[in-house]
């Protein structure tokens, strides 16, 4: 297939061959290994997140200078910190910044990128020509150093981090978004309601929007992988807030006070782990939604 008509055809092909709504939509996704493990690893750090104060064995802010830097025993499976708190219950809640950062910030770039991408193919000509000149410039943009650049200025709360990783990130769904657009606005029942004269604002939202969520739902489940990586960077790099419990902040300490060169594991590999697992996870999710609405990726 070569054109973006086609790829969209083949998504309403497809849902009315396996049924629509919820359960068509899971029949066809059970079927991808790699997006049930995907999804599987989702869920577990999602329950994690949500079940962290009545699975954790300690408050993850009691300081108990005696057990300083202690190694795993029976009683603190992953050992303690610089300052003697458990590392283990530190972890579990460490899921719930990475997973607040991660669907917020996502939330705000797929936003932005979508209305970007929507108004730019729809309108064409100058407007498309300065949405696309700004989506250039932020894309060959060094993104994580203007994070952080931009992180130091405005401070490090969890909220300027959430709104530097979502304003930043939103380029690659805007020209996604943008090129289907442009092939989706030249459809008859398109061309039909703007020689009605049918308002833009309403063909934009309610005709061409819905034929893109597809694929703006794929685009945003991988943007949550990449903004939790982003946000583990800044913390870990000391921009963002270290003084929340995140994955990043336990890395960035473990640093800080040498554990790392003393060879102490239990510090630094279970973070690192989490890290690499939950971005794994929405990647494989990320690509199997993008496998099932792009059949291109199907080899069709």
């Amino acid at each position: 297939m070569n054109s973006q008509t086609e790829v969209m055809d083949y998504i309403k092909g497809s849902m009315r061959r396996t049924g629509s709504g919820v359960l068509g939509f899971w029949n066809r996704y059970k079927r991808n290994k790699i997006g049930v493990a995907g999804l599987g690893i989702i869920i577990f750090f999602t329950l994690m997140a949500i079940l962290a104060p009545v699975i954790s064995p300690y408050n993850p802010n009691t300081i108990n200078s005696s057990l300083y830097l202690s190694p795993p025993s029976s009683a603190h499976l992953l050992g303690t910190d610089s300052l003697g708190r458990d590392l283990l219950s530190r972890d579990f809640y460490g899921a719930q910044i990475s997973l607040i950062v991660g669907f917020a910030a996502a939330a705000i770039s797929v936003f932005v990128g979508l209305v970007i991408g929507l108004y730019s193919g729809y309108f064409g000509g100058w407007a498309d020509e300065i949405l696309m000149r700004v989506t250039d410039f932020f894309l060959v943009i060094p993104t994580l150093v203007f994070m952080i650049v931009i992180a130091a200025v405005i401070g490090p709360s969890l909220v300027n981090v959430i709104l530097v990783i979502g304003l930043l990130s939103w380029p690659s769904t805007a020209r996604t978004i943008r090129s289907m657009v442009l092939s989706i606005k030249n459809w008859p029942f398109i061309e039909s309601a703007m020689i009605n004269g049918g308002k833009s604002n309403y063909i934009i939202f309610r005709h061409i929007a819905p034929n893109v969520f597809p694929v703006v739902f794929a685009n945003a489940v991988m943007s949550v992988a990449s903004a939790i990586f982003a946000q583990a960077s800044l913390v870990f790099l000391g921009v963002g807030d270290i003084t929340d419990i995140s994955w990043g902040g336990t890395i960035h300490n473990a640093f800080a006070f040498g554990a790392v060169s003393a060879g102490m594991w239990w510090y630094v590999i279970p973070p690192g782990l989490f890290i690499i697992l939950v971005i794994l996870g929405f990647t494989m999710t990320g690509y199997s939604l993008e496998e099932m609405f792009n059949p291109k990726k199907r080899g069709f």
